[in-house]
């Protein structure tokens, strides 16, 4: 699912229809709550992707649309994100959301953290 007008990422569709059956099961009304996606530092390689509802948008963030969902990323996260695809598999290979960043240089090995 390509969000609209944006560069800083994409969302497959496996993702979206992971986003909406969570939104549902967790009894999330989309028309007031933000998918939030963010940067946050930790993990092993120095920093890590953060996903999760939100009911507050900050001034500076950036509003996206994909889907029925509304994303909402504060603008250094949108730097770190830029280009980047959030994927979720179910396969033997590791279950959950996985992003693909093509500024990564290095990705710790469970694929939770990454360095510029």
């Amino acid at each position: 699912m390509e969000i609209q007008n944006s560069t800083v990422i994409q969302i497959t569709d496996s993702a979206l229809g992971k986003l909406i059956d969570t939104a549902e099961k967790e009894a999330i009304d989309v028309a007031s709550t933000w998918l939030r996606i963010a940067v946050i530092p930790g993990g092993c390689s120095g920093l890590t992707y953060d996903l999760g509802w939100d009911t507050a948008k900050g001034e500076a963030d950036l509003l996206l649309e994909a889907g029925k969902f509304q994303v909402v990323i504060d603008p250094r996260s949108a730097a770190y994100l830029e280009g980047s695809t959030l994927d979720f598999s179910d396969g033997l290979e590791g279950k959950g959301f996985h992003f693909e960043n093509p500024q990564a240089v290095r990705n710790c090995a469970c694929g939770e953290s990454f360095g510029l």
